[in-house]
């Protein structure tokens, strides 16, 4: 069986995208949401892109976001997640900017699952998420957490990943009960919303590993 990987989502420091690096994360996220905490510019994820090798992948973290905002990071990214954006809209981006596309998929009941199918051909990727509170300024990031029984016996339409909630502390079940290839965490690795750790980054991923 393939091992599992992680993503750590939100860095904006170098400090921190190295302790991601180190520890062996496949993946490394920055986000561009004015709104987050997290939020850096496209020139500050340049910067920080310079220092990721090419194997790992360097995935920028958008809102619904417009074409002069993607273009803009487009130089530091080598894939696009998107949240809260239709399937048309996606395959749109995913086709004028040919980088590999992930769609978030909100849940919180099985019936939420549904949607990712809508993904097909849309995007490449599926990232199940927890469903935040509808009036809620943020799509994720805010340590909530699906039941992950809702996953089981799913027909994935995509490859998927697991976000919402995860730390180290549950992980390693998260991986177990869910069978997922890829985790994705934010939240779960910092001190204060939007402070990533580099322990926390660092037990986090020998969590994955182990």
């Amino acid at each position: 069986m393939p091992r599992t990987t992680a993503k750590i989502c939100g860095l904006s420091s170098a400090a921190t995208l190295d302790a991601a690096l180190q520890g062996g994360a496949s993946h490394v996220g920055f986000v561009f949401f004015p709104r987050s905490p997290r939020n850096i510019s496209p020139e500050e994820a340049a910067g920080l892109a310079s220092r990721v090798p090419d194997h790992v992948a360097r995935v920028g973290v958008f809102v619904n976001p417009d074409d002069e905002l993607i273009a803009r990071a487009i130089p530091a990214i080598s894939a696009i997640q998107l949240h809260r954006t239709s399937p048309d809209r996606a395959a749109a981006i995913r086709a004028r900017f040919a980088r590999e596309t992930w769609a978030a998929v909100a849940v919180r009941a099985r019936a939420d699952l549904e949607g990712a199918r809508d993904y097909a051909g849309a995007a490449d990727r599926i990232l199940y998420d927890a469903k935040t509170p509808d009036d809620a300024a943020l799509p994720g990031g805010m340590g909530l957490r699906f039941d992950w029984a809702l996953l089981d016996g799913f027909d994935h339409p995509l490859p998927w990943a697991l976000s919402g909630g995860l730390d180290v502390g549950n992980v390693t079940e998260a991986i177990g009960r869910t069978g997922a290839r890829l985790v994705d965490v934010s939240s779960g690795v910092e001190s204060a919303p939007g402070v990533k750790d580099v322990d926390k980054i660092a037990a986090f991923l020998k969590a994955v590993r182990t």
